[in-house]
């Protein structure tokens, strides 16, 4: 399948600061792809070209296998991290300028608007200056205006931030939402736990260069340490017992069990120990343990560092 977005050896330059460096990469049609790294990564450049605020200095970006042009702008939706509402406007009215600037015709625009509206359930804010509205109620305006025109390819750049645990739900379920309807989102953040919620892709990139990138199962494949946990009615008697534990045994108070962790070499099976654990002490439990995208990010992102 065509990918949604494509770039071969995207190069962009500002001054002596070199943002990205031959930058080559995929986005597949109807993933939920995560850009990440840490300040001063590229995120934003890449951003930019992708959205044509700015250009590379050499490569090229294709979208749906033609090269990206200015015909592709009504096809991609983008929230800047940076909001840009007209403080002293009405919310609808700019909701439907906005729609109109898309492409839509009035009918479609005034439709669409007044469906958001409901379904976000702002419908008393029609007639209210964005400079009356909380930051976390404009930050919902904001959203409407970056998708309110159904774009194929949305950007999203930090889109929780300012919002509390309830309206960020109630983001996450409209993205969700678009995303099971057809639409690719670029997913741009710090928060990691959003990437494992939501993300089936990743791009990690670091000082301009791309230096771990796909989907999210292959990376945490890719940095498993083969660390099991076992929880136990009773603690294992080590002394007997023929595998040698990672770490004590923990007592886990105010539950009825004992949690022992085992690192697996990669010569033996997962089952043999959970025959062992069977036998020795009354299984609850057992699980492997897989690394956090945190500290896949930390390991990564640091381990680079020291290469300097």
């Amino acid at each position: 399948m065509t990918p949604s977005i494509e770039t071969r050896n995207l190069t962009k330059q500002y001054g002596q600061h070199r943002a990205l460096d031959n930058l080559s990469f995929s986005i597949p049609k109807g993933s939920v792809y995560g850009l990440l790294g840490p300040n001063g990564a590229g995120k934003t450049s890449l951003i930019r070209i992708i959205n044509q605020i700015t250009g590379p200095d050499s490569g090229e970006v294709f979208f749906e296998g033609q090269p990206l042009g200015p015909s592709h702008i009504s096809r991609i939706g983008y929230l800047p991290e940076e909001r840009g509402l007209y403080k002293k406007s009405k919310v609808g009215e700019q909701l439907l300028y906005f729609a109109r600037l898309k492409g839509l015709s009035q009918q479609e625009a005034l439709e669409r608007t007044k469906d958001w509206f409901i379904r976000l359930d702002i419908k008393e804010w029609w007639n209210k200056n964005v400079e009356e509205l909380s930051k976390g109620m404009a930050q919902k305006v904001q959203f409407i205006a970056s998708v309110i025109h159904n774009p194929e390819f949305i950007i999203l750049d930090e889109p929780f931030s300012g919002f509390d645990p309830v309206n960020s739900n109630i983001i996450r379920d409209e993205i969700l939402r678009l995303h099971s309807e057809g639409a690719t989102i670029l997913f741009s953040t710090h928060r990691m736990d959003t990437v494992e919620e939501l993300c089936s892709h990743i791009l990690l990139l670091d000082k301009s260069k791309m230096v771990l990138e796909g989907p999210v199962k292959q990376v945490r494949d890719e940095f498993k340490t083969h660390l099991f946990v076992a929880v136990t009615k009773a603690p294992i008697d080590f002394e007997k017992f023929p595998w040698e534990p990672s770490a004590e045994c923990i007592n886990l108070e105010g539950q009825d069990g004992y949690k022992s962790s085992f690192r697996i070499p990669e010569t033996r099976q997962s089952n043999e120990l959970v025959l062992d654990l069977i036998q020795a002490a009354d299984l609850v439990s057992f699980a492997e343990e897989l690394p956090s995208f945190h500290d896949i990010f930390v390991q990564v992102v640091g381990k680079n560092k020291m290469v300097l």
